[in-house]
């Protein structure tokens, strides 16, 4: 069963970064449905967090999908490279959002695969943000979408981690946050192999 709506509208962006590890993600690309469920995410506070697009306000036509009402998916374009998967979360002019950072596949192996050129089955085929909008055919082309809607969504399947298996430590690739970059806000699934590897 979809998450509902009022699932995103908390205000509270890093209990529900926390509280998406284990639920599953799913998209529909091209009648193709790949999925699998959540085990890294990260939470970025709206305009109070140094790390986040939308700090002290910032209001621009990339942020913009980031100040709607919790629910949807922004998505935008990392060093002109990598497509990223956020969740938005909290309530219209609260920018608020999760990264999605790694998924454990479960759904459409085979149509991953294609995606991410691979000839077999490796972690990195959903190990990194860029790796999970590539593998379930995410792009910005579907930015702001609902996740009420049948291209993308997230279950419950009553998967829980207890909290001694998740680890809650910085985020990765934002030093630019100064003392944000301490806050523990990646949250991850101890030992799973699709978890990303931050460079050293």
């Amino acid at each position: 069963m979809k998450l509902p709506e009022s699932y995103y509208t908390s205000s509270d962006v890093v209990s529900i970064a926390r509280d998406l590890i284990g639920k599953y993600l799913f998209t529909r690309i091209d009648g193709l449905v790949t999925g699998g469920y959540i085990v890294e995410t990260e939470a970025y506070n709206g305009i109070v967090d140094k790390a986040s697009h939308a700090y002290g306000n910032r209001l621009t036509p990339r942020t913009s999908t980031m100040y709607q009402q919790g629910g949807i998916a922004y998505v935008y374009l990392c060093y002109g490279i990598h497509e990223m998967l956020n969740v938005v979360t909290s309530g219209e002019g609260q920018p608020h959002a999760v990264l999605i950072r790694a998924i454990n596949p479960t759904v459409g192996l085979d149509v991953m695969q294609a995606r991410r050129n691979m000839a077999v089955i490796k972690p990195n085929i959903t190990m990194g943000p860029g790796s999970v909008a590539k593998a379930l055919g995410i792009s910005r082309k579907i930015n702001a979408i609902s996740l009420q809607s049948d291209t993308m969504w997230i279950e419950d399947q009553g998967l829980a981690f207890p909290d001694d298996a998740v680890a809650a430590v910085p985020r990765v690739g934002v030093d630019y946050a100064k003392e944000d970059a301490l806050l523990p806000y990646r949250f991850y699934v101890k030992g799973n192999v699709f978890v990303s590897k931050p460079r050293q």
